[in-house]
């Protein structure tokens, strides 16, 4: 039977997010992105078009420097002005029935106890359709902005990240046995105290006592992204991810990430198939070839090219502004995205990565140009190196969805590549057939963890670490 993708709307609620400078254009909505109305028209837009998730990115932060200070970033607006996602969730919650709704946040940016709350909050409000992507922050400004000297150590944001996703996991998982909550009138009996457990989470970083103040919601814990590229990123991935957003250059070197990270899923006691992988792609769509490269060479033109410079070097940690074209950036040693040096050089045109090729990694690296036929040709290859997923980068909103809702969709769809309906239910079963985190998954560890009988202690007690 053929497999079909998933399809998610790569998004940010700012001006400037991937492809830089395209606010500028007649058609280039997203400079009204402080309108709730374009965000609910777009996910109006995307049901309609069946896709599975609006995507969310987001930072907290400047990015590092280009040309010796960050005015290029607020001139250009790359990704500053930028707002929370997370407060317009529940409007496009109100707008949509089945559209998965995810959002980027790091474990820095609030306390696990309240994020935790928020997140069972809106997948209530959504009936299960909320995503997390799991994120740890690269951004000297966003750390110094939570109160941090400077960022911290690579690896050790994901042992942060760890730490804050097991006091979730006991949260979202154990604080509240299955058959807590009764609502019984005649008894008037709301929720059994007996199924309902303070956590007494004591660790390094963190003391929530509990309980969860939110009764179960739909999917319990929100299905779960991560992106990150590097080893200890995809470690991490292996062990925590429902779904990864990878950025390969081409399907061939996909499928040796893929195959390799599902290794490393399977050693963390799960099945290669627990992890799904949405892989990031931008189209160009013509009704002939020629028109499709015109149309590429027409938006090349109006992309900003110091923007895509400054947008990666920003992120790297690496002011690239004064640098030439041609100087080689494969030797940067960085705190900031390692996965995004990694892209790079994967993309590299020559035998060392440069400036330039910066420049061409979020322009065109990952763009597929053609009519639908030709991009359905290239999606199978994708799907046929392991991808489960695109997320689909845009250049315009609404522009560069309604062109591949209408012109490549039902070409897809055509071709089995893309499904015809929605299956009932949350995000997570849409995705995987079930409500709930897979008993495989290290979360699964904590249900039943707080009840008297796994503590030994009294009823409403809880337990300790």
């Amino acid at each position: 039977m053929t497999r079909p993708l998933h399809f998610a709307a790569f998004v940010m609620n700012t001006a400037s997010h991937i492809t830089h400078g395209l606010w500028r254009a007649p058609e280039g909505d997203q400079i009204r992105f402080n309108e709730l109305d374009l965000w609910v028209d777009l996910a109006k837009r995307l049901e309609a078009g069946g896709f599975d998730a609006i995507f969310f990115a987001d930072v907290v932060g400047l990015y590092g420097d280009f040309r010796g200070g960050w005015d290029f970033h607020a001139e250009l607006g790359l990704q500053i002005p930028s707002n929370d996602p997370l407060v317009i969730l529940s409007a496009l919650a109100s707008h949509t029935e089945h559209l998965g709704l995810a959002v980027t946040a790091a474990p820095m940016q609030e306390p696990p106890f309240n994020f935790a709350r928020r997140l069972s909050t809106l997948d209530h409000a959504s009936n299960g359709r909320i995503a997390w992507n799991i994120v740890t922050n690269a951004l000297e400004n966003g750390a110094r902005n939570f109160g941090l000297d400077g960022l911290t150590e690579h690896d050790e944001r994901y042992a942060w990240a760890d730490e804050y996703l097991d006091v979730l996991y006991k949260l979202w998982e154990g604080s509240w046995d299955e058959g807590a909550l009764l609502r019984d009138r005649e008894s008037g009996v709301y929720a059994d105290p007996s199924k309902i457990h303070k956590i007494n989470h004591v660790s390094e970083r963190y003391r929530v006592e509990g309980p969860h103040l939110v009764a179960p919601s739909p999917q319990r814990t929100p299905l779960l992204f991560q992106a990150g590229s590097s080893p200890v990123g995809r470690d991490f991935a292996a062990r925590h991810a429902e779904a990864q957003f990878i950025q390969s250059p081409d399907p061939e070197r996909a499928r040796v990430l893929i195959d390799d990270t599902r290794r490393l899923v399977e050693e963390h006691g799960r099945h290669r198939d627990d992890l799904k992988f949405f892989q990031g792609l931008n189209f160009v769509v013509g009704s002939t070839e020629e028109e499709a490269r015109r149309k590429a060479a027409d938006l090349d033109d109006r992309i900003d090219v110091a923007g895509q410079i400054a947008h990666m070097g920003g992120a790297i940690g690496t002011d690239l502004g004064d640098l030439p074209l041609d100087a080689p950036v494969d030797e940067i040693e960085t705190e900031g995205v390692r996965s995004m040096l990694l892209w790079i050089a994967e993309g590299a045109e020559g035998d060392r990565p440069t400036v330039a090729d910066v420049a061409r990694f979020t322009a065109q690296r990952t763009r597929v140009v053609g009519t639908p036929e030709q991009i359905a040709d290239r999606l199978a290859e994708w799907r046929a190196a392991g991808v489960d997923g695109i997320n689909v980068v845009n250049a315009t909103i609404p522009g560069s969805y309604v062109e591949f809702i209408d012109h490549v969709i039902p070409m897809l769809r055509d071709r089995g590549l893309a499904r015809r309906e929605y299956a009932e239910g949350t995000l997570r079963r849409k995705l995987f057939g079930n409500d709930r985190l897979s008993a495989r998954h290290p979360a699964a560890r904590y249900r039943g963890a707080f009840t008297p009988a796994a503590t030994g202690a009294g009823a409403t007690s809880g337990a300790t670490t």
